[in-house]
């Protein structure tokens, strides 16, 4: 795989939450746990299940969290 995003991390599958037409498939990375919100179809394309090994890539203009 070829990709010009610079933050790609391998990590484990720990979840996946399917909702109607969204998964939140949550993934281990050296103790960091991060969530991809895909298409119910990606997860099943992709084969993703648990315990799975997979590429997390983030390539994001903006990341947010507030709390008061």
């Amino acid at each position: 795989m070829n990709i010009s995003a610079r933050n790609v991390f391998e990590g484990t599958v720990t979840e996946i939450k399917e909702g109607a037409t969204t998964a939140h498939v949550i993934i281990d990375v050296k103790g960091l746990h991060f969530t991809a919100s895909i298409t119910n179809e990606s997860v099943e394309q992709l084969h993703l299940h648990v315990g799975g090994k997979v590429k997390v890539v983030i390539k994001s203009s903006d990341v947010m969290v507030a709390v008061e």
